[in-house]
């Protein structure tokens, strides 16, 4: 079977890549036509999603998985019709196409759909209340799929990072290799989610007999905030030798980091029907962060 893996560049394409090729022919895209390894692949532009169905024709997939996406929290506040396109209208081609095909879609959402005033993890079927135009937008290409009809595995996720490409890890091993102190906000709170086991657990869920539709929360098990997931990636880094030096870590408030776009303060997600539905049990945050700092411990 082939899979159409769109956004095969990010974090979670690169990791999705691994995960599907001993499984399915994974046709890859990016932007630019280019993988991060230099090999020429197909072109899918999600600022002009009129252009997707297509692509769509010509590879004619038996299974789409989305992981492109505009993940700009901050910029998006400037950039709604970009969001918008990428976010919004993109996912809404590819699901009408899709179900025409009667071809599965598999696509990444966020925990940004709540407004994070929550007091227990949030279930599925919680009310949203995005407070930004980024989760705005993913909640508008959610409610695109399922409109459209077909059948469809929506998977929101949250804090995804990976021992390659930009994000929160990377950033600080990046900036702690040359900092005595970093300042890191203490009263937000999600889940770190290692991007290869949404990769891993998209994998499983394909590969489940019953042909299950719907929306599901994938991160990995327990709670932390930001200030705690830093501390988190510099012990780890102590111990496997992976810096020279650790800096100090001084929790801070959200109102002392001000940014452009409002982050909910809230962010766990319940991912307890995931793990009945598919039959998989999921690690803590803790245990996934030790798999991906041994990773970087290798290179």
């Amino acid at each position: 079977m082939t899979v159409l893996l769109l956004g095969g560049n990010g974090q979670l394409g690169r990791e999705l890549q691994y995960a599907l090729a001993p499984l399915y022919t994974v046709v890859a895209t990016t932007r630019s036509g280019m993988l991060p390894d230099g090999s020429p692949c197909e072109m899918a532009d999600f600022n002009q999603p009129e252009l997707l169905t297509a692509l769509l024709d010509r590879v004619s997939p038996q299974i789409v998985v989305n992981a492109a996406a505009y993940t700009a929290v901050d910029r998006a506040e400037n950039e709604r019709d970009a969001a918008w396109r990428a976010n919004a209208e993109a996912p809404d081609v590819i699901a009408r196409w899709c179900a025409a095909a009667g071809a599965p879609l598999v696509h990444y959402s966020t925990d940004y759909v709540f407004d994070g005033q929550g007091a227990r993890p949030y279930r599925e079927d919680d009310p949203t209340a995005p407070l930004g135009v980024y989760g705005a937008s993913k909640l508008a290409g959610e409610e695109a799929i399922r409109a459209a009809g077909g059948r469809h595995l929506i998977f929101r996720t949250a804090w995804v990072y990976a021992s390659h490409s930009t994000n929160f890890l990377r950033t600080m091993l990046r900036l702690g290799a040359d900092s005595d102190t970093l300042r890191v906000v203490a009263d937000q709170m999600g889940t770190p989610t290692p991007a290869g086991l949404v990769a891993h657990v998209t994998a499983q869920a394909l590969q489940h007999p019953g042909r299950l539709s719907g929306t599901w929360h994938l991160t990995a098990g327990g709670q932390a905030s930001w200030y705690e997931f830093a501390e988190a990636i510099f012990a780890q880094a102590r111990g496997r030798a992976v810096l020279r030096k650790v800096p100090t870590v001084i929790p801070i408030s959200s109102a002392e980091y001000p940014t452009p776009a409002r982050r909910p303060a809230w962010s766990v997600l319940d991912n307890a029907k995931l793990q009945h539905d598919f039959g998989i049990a999921l690690p803590s945050w803790q245990e996934g962060l030790a798999r991906v700092m041994a990773q970087i411990a290798i290179k």
